[in-house]
């Protein structure tokens, strides 16, 4: 399988039909720049991973389209194809799925034996708290969710946002990031930290009393890798 041409490797997949790999050699990425979509794209320039980004919107026509749901059939961004698999080409998706592939593939950003498993820890708690409640308010907040009358579902996942952003604004206490060093727990945390102002929710989580919070989201915002990868692949 490894002496194919990378494009008989990227043949079984059928997302290359509508979103066609341009470089075949390199990684293959599908997502768009939301809190869960820049986990990866920040992830990759990080790391120094090569990569080909390709725009999937979060529209229905794209994201339930046969051809994403041929890689990702819970029609979500991102999801990834890497030509260069440990055992030939492999197809994944789940945000921190792909983070913790990616890592052990560059050996970068995860760290080794107790470490790695605290990274792993904190990935998670991004991935059962902070993403599915900040997304909830955000729902209830801005978008269709909004217009409900009843005020107990938005009320409920502020509560539960408060309390997680209490948890980190603890855990942040003399240090500058979430383990002690950068790895992908603070990749996929801070991307949801970034996205309650798009909620426009800061003011009611009361983010400015959060002083470790607000120094970790400017650390992270000032990082060249960050920077680059907050805008892929581009919105338009």
């Amino acid at each position: 399988m490894n002496d194919l041409s990378p494009f008989i490797k990227l043949a079984g997949y059928p997302i290359t039909e509508r979103w066609p790999a341009t470089r075949p050699d390199v990684l293959q990425l599908y997502s768009f720049p939301t809190p869960n979509g820049v986990k990866v794209s920040i992830a990759l320039e990080e790391m120094g991973l090569d990569y080909e980004p390709h725009r999937v919107t979060l529209a229905e026509s794209d994201v339930k389209s046969d051809a994403f749901l041929s890689l990702n059939p819970n029609n979500k961004i991102p999801a990834i194809i890497d030509s260069d698999g440990p055992d030939g080409p492999i197809g994944l998706f789940e945000s921190g799925a792909i983070l913790i592939y990616l890592a052990e593939k560059s050996g970068k950003l995860i760290g080794t034996g107790a470490k790695k498993y605290e990274t792993i820890k904190w990935l998670m708690f991004q991935m059962g708290g902070i993403g599915p409640m900040f997304g909830q308010l955000g729902y209830f907040s801005k978008f269709a969710g909004a217009e409900i009358e009843d005020p107990r579902p938005r009320e409920r996942f502020l509560t539960e946002a408060k309390r997680l952003l209490a948890v980190l604004e603890k855990e942040l206490a003399g240090k500058d990031w979430i383990t002690g060093e950068f790895s992908i727990a603070d990749i996929a945390i801070a991307p949801w930290l970034r996205g309650l102002e798009m909620y426009g929710v800061r003011e009611a989580v009361g983010w400015a009393d959060h002083p470790n919070l607000v120094a970790y989201l400017d650390r992270f915002l000032a990082r060249p890798a960050v920077q680059r990868g907050l805008v892929i692949p581009t919105r338009d």
